[in-house]
C-alpha cells in the first residue's frame, strides 16, 4: 500500500482547516472555480465500508458512543467547567465528514425573527445579514445536500422553490401523537431532513436500517465526505490526520502566511496558501486562533475584539418519554418524521423559541437489559416479544441567548498530543433558556398525557441536554470591537482569514444548524473567490 504523502502542496491558492459539511463544501466550490485548493484534517478518512461494522458497534453493549468513531483520548482531551457538564466527544467526530458523520440530519432555515432578536425583542443582538440575505444560499445548500421535505408548515420562513426531495411519510407514532396534539390544537407537519427519500446525487434511497445517529452505513443521509469527494474530483487536495497547530501571520499582522500542521509522527509542516478558511468547528476554531497567539495578537490571532471563544451557544435539548397502556407494534424508525414549530415565532420576548418533534421511539433496548439480567437466547427474544414497541416520546430544541461568559478558552493544565493546551469549555445556560424549557417541557407533557401515555422519563428542566450544536464563538458583527468576522465571513483583524462555521452565529434560534452552516459556507466561498 502507497504510504500517504502529508508534505505541503508548493502551491496552494486557499488552504482550509477541517473536513466537514463546511471545509467540503467551501473546497468544492472553489475547486470548480479552478483554484488551488488544499484541505487540511486532524482526523482519519472513514471509508463508507467501514460503515457497517461501526455500526454493529454501536449495537454492542461492550462499546459505547465515542467507540463507534475513535474519540477520546490525548488527541480529544478537554475540560468541561460550566454550569452544566458538556460532552464535548459526543457532540462532535474529527475525520472526513466531520460531525455530520453521526448527525441525526434535520436541515430546517433560521427564521427571519432569529436575525432580528435585538430589533424585535431588545435581547443579544441582530446579525449584519437578514433572512433575506441568506435565502438564496438556503435554497442552493438544500440542492448541494439533498434535502427531503414538504411544503406543509404553516410556520416555515418564505421560500423559493420545493424541496428537491419528497417528505418522509409520518410514522406509526406520529399518528398516536398527532391526535393529541389535534385535540390540543397544535399543528403538526413534516420536518426537512438531509436524507433521500429517492436516489439523489449518486447516492441511495434510505434503506432503513434506523441508526442514524451514531452511523448511516448505506450513505444515503447526507454527510460532509459527499463534498470532500467531489472537491477531490474536482482538483482538491485533501490531507488527512494533519492536525493544525497554529496559523503564522506575516511580519506587519495583517495576512496569514501558513497553517502549521503536524502528520501521525509528530512532524510538523507549513502550508502556505493566498487565503485560508477555518471549518473545524465553534470550539476548535476559537482553540486554534488562540493557540496562534504573538507578539502582534498576544490574546490570539483575530481577536482585537477580545470575542474569539466568547458567546458560546448550543440548543438545550429535553426528552420526554411515555409507555401507553397497549403496545403500538413501533420499532425504531432512527429519525423524526413529524414535528410542531408552532411555538417557535413569538411576539413577547418570553419565552423564547423551541420546537417540538415526535420520537419515532421503541422505548429503551430490551436486548441491552436482558443482557445486563445475564440473559441469552431465548431470554432475550423473550424480552423483545414482550416489551418492545410501546412506548413513544418527544424531543425539543430550545433556544438561549449568547453570553460573554459562556465560552471556550485554554487549559493550560492539560496538553492533547502535541503537547498544546486543551480547550476548556465553558457553558453557561442562562435564565432565557431556562424559562423557556418549562415551557416545553409542559407542552411535551401536555402531547403525552393526551395520548394516554404514562410519563416515565423527563430531563430535568435544570440539567438539561446538548443538542450537539456549539455556536457563536467567533461571531459576526459589522463592528470589529464587538466581533470577529464581517457578513462577508472575513476576520476584521487579517485579510486573508475567513471562517465558515457556527461559530460565526451572532444567535442560535432552535432550529438545526447545519443548513445554515452550508448556506453560509457557500457564502463564504463566493467571498474568497471574489478576493482570488
Amino acid at each position: 500500500m502507497t504510504a500517504t504523502d502529508r508534505t505541503p502542496s508548493d502551491r496552494a491558492d486557499v488552504c482550509i482547516v477541517g473536513a466537514g459539511p463546511a471545509g467540503g463544501i467551501v473546497a468544492h466550490s472553489l475547486a470548480e472555480r479552478g483554484h488551488e485548493v488544499v484541505v487540511l484534517e486532524a482526523g482519519p478518512r472513514v471509508p463508507l465500508e467501514e460503515r457497517l461494522e461501526r455500526m454493529e458497534r454501536h449495537q454492542r453493549p461492550a462499546h459505547d458512543w465515542t467507540d463507534v468513531w475513535d474519540m477520546g483520548g490525548d488527541r480529544d482531551a478537554y475540560s468541561s467547567t460550566g454550569d452544566v457538564d458538556y460532552p464535548l466527544n459526543r457532540t462532535r467526530i474529527k475525520g472526513v465528514g466531520g460531525t455530520t458523520l453521526h448527525w441525526i440530519g434535520y436541515t430546517p432555515r433560521l427564521h427571519p425573527k432569529d436575525f432580528e432578536m435585538e430589533s424585535r425583542y431588545g435581547l443579544a443582538t441582530d446579525w449584519p445579514i437578514s433572512y433575506g440575505d441568506l435565502r438564496p444560499y438556503y435554497a442552493e445548500a438544500e440542492s448541494e445536500m439533498g434535502v427531503a421535505g414538504s411544503e406543509d408548515n404553516p410556520f416555515a420562513p418564505p421560500r423559493e422553490a420545493s424541496f428537491p426531495m419528497e417528505a418522509f411519510p409520518p410514522s406509526h407514532s406520529d399518528s398516536i401523537l398527532g391526535e393529541a396534539c389535534e385535540e390540543l390544537d397544535i399543528d403538526v407537519h413534516s420536518v426537512p431532513q438531509a436524507r433521500n427519500s429517492e436516489g439523489y446525487d449518486g447516492r441511495s434511497a434510505c434503506v432503513g436500517y434506523g441508526t442514524c445517529t451514531p452511523v448511516c452505513p448505506s450513505g444515503a443521509k447526507y454527510d460532509g465526505s459527499v463534498h470532500v469527494r467531489k472537491a477531490e474530483e474536482a482538483g482538491a487536495r485533501v490531507v488527512d490526520r494533519a492536525q493544525v497547530q497554529r496559523l503564522e501571520h506575516g511580519p506587519d499582522g495583517e495576512r496569514v502566511e501558513a497553517a502549521v500542521y503536524a502528520t501521525p509522527d509528530g512532524t510538523e509542516h507549513r502550508q502556505e496558501a493566498r487565503q485560508f478558511v477555518i471549518a473545524c468547528g465553534a470550539i476548535e476554531t476559537p482553540r486554534l486562533l488562540l493557540l496562534s497567539q504573538s507578539e502582534t495578537y498576544p490574546d490570539g490571532l483575530a481577536n482585537s475584539s477580545g470575542a474569539v471563544g466568547r458567546y458560546l451557544m448550543d440548543h438545550l435539548l429535553y426528552l420526554v418519554t411515555g409507555q401507553l397502556p397497549e403496545p403500538t407494534g413501533q420499532h425504531q424508525v432512527g429519525f423524526t418524521t413529524s414535528v410542531t414549530h408552532q411555538f417557535y415565532d413569538h411576539e413577547e420576548e418570553t419565552p423564547g423559541s423551541f420546537f417540538v418533534g415526535f420520537l419515532n421511539y421503541a422505548g429503551p433496548s430490551p436486548v441491552e437489559a436482558a443482557l445486563g439480567d445475564g440473559g441469552w437466547g431465548d431470554d432475550v427474544t423473550t424480552a423483545v416479544g414482550r416489551s418492545y414497541g410501546g412506548h413513544i416520546g418527544t424531543e425539543a430544541l430550545v433556544e438561549q441567548l449568547p453570553d460573554p461568559n459562556s465560552r471556550v478558552t485554554l487549559d493550560d493544565s492539560q496538553t492533547d498530543d502535541h503537547g498544546n493546551p486543551v480547550p476548556d469549555v465553558h457553558w453557561t445556560v442562562g435564565d432565557y433558556a431556562r424559562a423557556t424549557a418549562e415551557k416545553a417541557i409542559q407542552v411535551q407533557r401536555d402531547i403525552l398525557s393526551e395520548a394516554g401515555a404514562r410519563v416515565d422519563y423527563a430531563t430535568p428542566d435544570h440539567s438539561p441536554l446538548s443538542g450537539s450544536h456549539p455556536m457563536g464563538t467567533t461571531r459576526m458583527g459589522e463592528d470589529p470591537a464587538e466581533s470577529v468576522v464581517d457578513p462577508r465571513l472575513r476576520t476584521h483583524d487579517l485579510a486573508n482569514l475567513s471562517i465558515a462555521s457556527s461559530s460565526v452565529f451572532p444567535t442560535g434560534g432552535a432550529m438545526n444548524p447545519t443548513l445554515t452552516i452550508a448556506a453560509l459556507s457557500l457564502k463564504a466561498a463566493e467571498h474568497v473567490d471574489a478576493a482570488l
